[in-house]
């Protein structure tokens, strides 16, 4: 799994931002895609706010507008009664993207609420503020039509020997595009690890509608005989198909013969060390990471191991198998690996039936 490499450097004129601002704080390790592609913006619409000459050059604690439109204030059509403040005590194993789950609210606005600056990290015993217009998740109703969930984002990992002519390709894309989306100067120059924003469809689809872009189905459909074993290992694990797909395309993109630069091998990109824990404790057997049956079998595994024990939270099923179990029960779920689990999720809607 790639390593991010920041991007600091001095910079930038900073724009003064007005009260009502949407402001994020950079930290140590950001870089402008990453930040731009958590909060549904461009590198360019950044840029533009805060008037960034080079995309390369942001440094820890500079502080970046997200948004120069004030929200509309609310107009009630009778006179409401104020609502009182909840406060939410943290539990041990609890995460913030759980707790604004349930309270119906988002991770920046509980952040915000009490200035937060790394919403990974919440101490147990740690009494959270609760914005006073969230209230805490109904029951689910049942309902015949879901609402369709707005696209988001691929992120692709730049392996070695890659090039943006066929990156782009693989996504039915232009080399423009990403490069834009991307703030690359130069689009024949890329880093191995590299995380590259996709640019998306404009508009939303329901899950179970999505497309395969056509460049990259003529890949899916390459690679039919390791899809088969992907989905005959998800069968018998009881992992979602959908899921055990994406999580292998998003990795390897089906390909048994990848290493990654810290080792990690073949379709499901597991470590050794990773290995040897998922056949001494779950399969009982030796995993051999350079047959394609076996990584499969294990990287499949895993998957199953973390939805068990993340009770089927799927995005922090894939913090687990980017960033480690122990990292995603000490910490949730980690700033540089929303694009990961976004790119995943858009992923699996791609494959679903």
């Amino acid at each position: 799994m790639a390593v991010l490499v920041a991007l600091i450097g001095g910079g930038a004129v900073a724009m003064p931002a007005a009260a009502t601002d949407r402001v994020v704080v950079v930290h140590r390790g950001d870089t402008l895609s990453e930040i731009a592609l958590a909060h549904g913006l461009t590198v360019a619409q950044l840029q533009a706010l805060n008037n960034i000459s080079d995309p390369n050059r942001i440094y820890p604690g500079q502080r970046l507008r997200l948004s120069a439109t004030p929200p509309a204030p609310p107009a009630p059509s009778q006179p409401a009664a104020k609502p009182t403040a909840v406060v939410h005590v943290v539990q041990s194993g609890e995460h913030l993207t759980g707790i604004a789950r349930r309270y119906g609210s988002t991770i920046t606005a509980i952040a915000g609420a009490n200035g937060i600056a790394n919403p990974s990290f919440l101490r147990v015993g740690q009494r959270l503020i609760i914005p006073a217009t969230a209230a805490p998740a109904p029951t689910a109703k049942p309902s015949s039509a879901p609402a369709a969930p707005a696209a988001t984002p691929l992120v692709h990992i730049v392996a070695p020997g890659e090039t943006l002519t066929g990156i782009a390709r693989r996504y039915a894309t232009s080399i423009t595009a990403i490069a834009r989306a991307n703030g690359i100067a130069k689009p024949s120059y890329l880093r191995v690890g590299q995380r590259l924003a996709i640019p998306g469809p404009t508009s939303a689809a329901p899950v179970a509608k999505a497309a395969i872009p056509p460049t990259m189905a003529g890949a899916v459909a390459a690679r039919g005989e390791i899809r088969a074993i992907i989905t005959a290992e998800a069968r018998a694990q009881g992992v979602p198909m959908a899921f055990a797909l994406a999580v292998a395309w998003q990795e390897s993109g089906w390909q048994a013969r990848v290493v990654s630069r810290a080792g990690a091998v073949g379709v499901m990109q597991l470590t050794p060390a990773t290995a040897q824990w998922v056949g001494a404790t779950m399969l009982g057997e030796r995993v051999r990471l350079r047959d394609l049956r076996s990584n499969v079998r294990a990287g499949v595994r895993l998957l199953r191991h973390y939805l068990d024990r993340y009770h089927g939270d799927k995005a922090l099923v894939l913090a687990a198998y980017y960033q480690g179990q122990t990292a995603a029960d000490r910490r949730g779920i980690y700033r540089m690996s929303r694009p990961y689990i976004a790119s995943i999720l858009r992923l699996e809607s791609f494959f679903a039936k």
